[in-house]
């Protein structure tokens, strides 16, 4: 491999990340070679700051990195625990005095675009080795097979055998991993990337001056790098690759973060390395026979915690079948799943519903076995990250520390926050950012839903903990302050959203909240095109319903009379008016959310006309052609004219009921006019007279609605009644409870009768039974009638008090 411009001996490592095996092979290596260079999979823009690594953190962390740009917003992590290779690397290569670098392209760059995660393997690459090398060894999974084949390795030698054992793993490790390349496809982002690794270890040993040169790669890239190098030569001015920069106008940064084991762990979703983190800590730190003995206490103290009975009795069954399980699987000793097969067989009696969670991969399913799920959550660990006072972190950390100890908020427990004073309205903005950041102990219990609630103050649960400071720090990827970092999780949030306005709403609320309403312009451009694109009402509504309160009466968070709520008030009813007179259909249902979309509208129109130029009188013609329409739904028809009635249009709601008086459409038409025209339907009602006239009369000239509606539900027949009285309940529940009792003592009034209009409302059986049961009498009657059995029998009493 040595050449007469390149005499340096390489060595390359291909490791699985997080692997104990792997790390006390690149140990094992460093140290032997006492190498000139260390190179590492690893950001290289971070290696100048490797020192911060090295400032004496307790593991696990990761480096951080943010990345924005018009077009693209990325964060990713690079993880270490103890027994990561890439963490032993870089200590083990600083103890010997190597120079240590990371090599890999920067976690910004496009080749990296996709991965969340800088060590996330793809294991579909993988698979069809996988699945063929499970099948011959007999193992259920990737995470058992790497188990059977590497993890242990080193433990069985004794005295001086260990280097023989070492020998053997690295021989084990690069069949696997050339197998798995040879087998397997790589992409151009992976091509991209081992190219540009490639010459940093060319570069590295022309200059190591025949002193040996360590790489230390994912298995995958190994062979590939390791071609690409044998394959080259020296860049041609004989210097260092540069280091990419981010292109002009990007904003992004790297950062050390405080990291967990459960983050790490593949049963909580994480996707790369080894599952049951605090196993293989475990196994690290003292082999396999101590972690699978002192992970079973811990197994047993858990259940016991939780009023799980185990006995010593089930204590030493345990381990004797953990102990036996490795044995019959041809291990030195007890690998994680014997451990865990182990348990299960010793533990629980009772049969199990589903497959044990360390037979695949994944996160654990929902409805596990309480034991099981305890043995899982024992091997996955609770150690937390803290990196060393002083580490460097982005400007929102110090930021969000000083406001929250400013404010009195960096305790614990209940705090009450007034919204009326100026205090207590910038520390419910403070909280309100640090929710929206995702940052964690900072829960609302209680406080506002709309901003146009009389509700003065909010309740709040404070809760620090250790996943505070790293929450923090990622946040900081979205501004220097609370402030700014607030809004551009808004904004992006509002991306998001797309063309769903009802997530739309509960943005607005949010940037009200936060007292960032008016931050961006993109915002206000973003939301008036997804309301210019909008197709559904309901959503509008809710929109429009909450922006447009906000904007009429929100004095405590500042947003009364903002610019953008006001924009988006206008593109709501411009859309919701445009909708509406376009919908086509039969008879159909009522539809609630989008009424409730036209009473915001009625509400806007009669309400913030002037001030936002909405057009008034555009709105009237809309609603005069969709009440006119055949085609339009009944309930728009109703909600039609009842917004033109509200506006003051002039109209005959007599005429108009009248011309719905269909039992298949007048409860529906009815509900449109009430969403509506609530208000005018009753005052109409309280300003008449009632009549003398029990069955309504047959001349509904000079009479209200409500007292033509009583007529004609008189003259139905059992059948249409039964027909019309489920829309008709739905339509008077748009009266609220005290109307509906004054309702009812009219009705009563009208028959010359005395009573309670609570009473009447208050049946004692269910009125849709009873109009069921009358119309099978009606239907009777006429069949008796039809034969000549019975004179056909009067209906009579029921809908008069229904």
């Amino acid at each position: 491999m040595p050449t007469a411009r390149r005499t340096a001996e390489i060595t390359y490592i291909g490791v699985r990340h997080h692997s104990p095996a792997c790390a006390r092979l690149v140990r094992e290596v460093v140290r032997r070679l006492r190498p000139a260079y260390v190179l590492v999979e690893g950001p290289a823009d971070f290696s100048a700051r490797l020192g911060e690594l090295l400032l004496g953190h307790d593991l696990p962390i990761a480096i951080f990195s943010h990345y924005r740009d018009e077009a693209r917003v990325h964060a990713s992590w690079s993880p270490f625990c103890a027994y990561s290779p890439e963490w032993v690397a870089i200590n083990e290569g600083r103890a010997c005095g190597a120079e240590v670098r990371f090599i890999d392209l920067p976690a910004w760059h496009p080749a990296l675009a996709g991965r969340r995660n800088r060590y996330a393997d793809a294991d579909e690459r993988y698979a069809e080795v996988n699945e063929r090398l499970c099948r011959s060894f007999a193992v259920d999974n990737s995470d058992t097979l790497w188990d059977h084949m590497f993890e242990g390795a080193g433990e069985e030698a004794a005295g001086g055998a260990e280097s023989a054992a070492m020998d053997s793993l690295e021989e084990r490790l690069a069949a696997y991993f050339d197998l798995v390349r040879g087998e397997s496809e790589a992409g151009p982002d992976d091509t991209e990337r081992e190219a540009y690794m490639a010459r940093w270890v060319r570069a590295a040993a022309a200059d190591a001056d025949g002193r040996p040169v360590v790489v230390v790669t994912g298995g995958f890239h190994r062979a590939a790098v390791r071609r690409l190098v044998e394959g080259g030569d020296a860049d041609p001015d004989g210097g260092w690759p540069e280091v990419p920069l981010p292109p002009e106008g990007a904003i992004g940064g790297s950062y050390l973060v405080p990291y967990s084991f459960e983050r790490l762990d593949a049963f909580t979703g994480y996707q790369s390395g080894m599952p049951s983190p605090e196993y293989y800590q475990r196994l690290w730190e003292g082999g396999p026979a101590a972690a699978a003995a002192g992970l079973t206490e811990i197994v047993v103290n858990r259940l016991r915690k939780r009023r799980q009975p185990v006995s010593t009795a089930d204590l030493i069954a345990a381990r004797t079948l953990t102990d036996g399980l490795a044995r019959l699987r041809g291990h030195h000793a007890p690998a994680r799943t014997d451990l865990l097969d182990g348990l299960v067989a010793a533990l629980v009696t009772d049969d199990l519903e589903q497959r044990l969670p360390w037979t695949s991969r994944g996160p654990l399913a929902p409805g596990a076995h309480p034991a099981v799920a305890e043995m899982v959550a024992a091997l996955s660990g609770d150690r937390v990250g803290r990196l060393r006072p002083g580490t460097p972190a982005p400007p929102l950390v110090a930021d969000a520390i000083n406001e929250l100890e400013l404010l009195k908020l960096d305790g614990a427990g209940e705090v009450t926050v007034r919204l009326a004073d100026d205090k207590g309205l910038r520390r419910s903005r403070v909280l309100h950012r640090l929710r929206v950041l995702g940052i964690p102990g900072f829960t609302r219990v209680s406080g506002p839903d709309t901003g146009a609630e009389p509700v003065l103050e909010e309740r709040w649960t404070l809760a620090p903990g250790d996943h505070r400071l790293p929450a923090l720090i990622e946040a900081g990827a979205y501004g220097a302050s609370l402030l700014d970092a607030a809004a551009a999780v808004l904004e992006e949030k509002v991306l998001q959203a797309g063309s769903d306005v009802g997530r739309l709403a509960s943005v607005l609320f949010d940037a009200a909240l936060c007292g960032c309403a008016d931050l961006s312009d993109r915002i206000a451009e973003t939301i008036a095109a997804a309301i210019a694109g909008a197709s559904e009402l309901g959503g509008l509504g809710e929109v429009l319903g909450v922006t447009l309160g906000l904007w009429r009466h929100d004095r405590l968070l500042g947003t009364a009379g903002s610019p953008l709520f006001g924009r988006v008030v206008a593109g709501c009813v411009t859309r919701v008016l445009w909708l509406v007179e376009g919908m086509r259909g039969g008879p159909a249902a009522a539809d609630p959310p989008r009424l409730h979309a036209l009473a915001a509208t009625r509400d806007a129109l009669l309400h913030a006309a002037a001030p936002l130029g909405l057009d008034r009188d555009a709105a009237l013609a809309v609603a005069a052609r969709v009440s006119a329409s055949t085609d339009a739904p009944p309930d728009l028809r109703g909600a039609a004219f009842g917004l033109g009635w509200s506006l003051g249009q002039a109209g005959d709601p007599v005429r108009a009921l009248l011309g719905a008086a269909q039992p298949q459409t007048i409860g529906d038409w009815l509900a449109g006019l009430f969403a509506l025209a609530r208000d005018e339907v009753f005052a109409e009602e309280e300003g008449r007279e009632p009549s003398a006239d029990g069955e309504g009369g047959e001349d509904a000239n000079g009479r209200g609605v409500l007292a033509v509606l009583d007529g004609l539900i008189v003259r139905m027949s059992e059948e249409d009644f039964l027909i019309a009285l489920p829309a008709l309940r739905q339509a008077f529940e748009f009266f609220p409870p005290r109307e509906r009792e004054a309702i009812a003592k009219r009705l009563l009034e009208r028959r010359g009768q005395r009573g309670s209009g609570r009473a009447l409302l208050r049946a004692d059986r269910d009125p849709m039974l009873v109009a069921a049961g009358r119309a099978l009498e009606e239907k009777v009657d006429r069949l008796l009638a039809a034969e000549g059995l019975a004179a056909a029998g009067a209906v009579h009493g029921y809908r008069e008090t229904s």
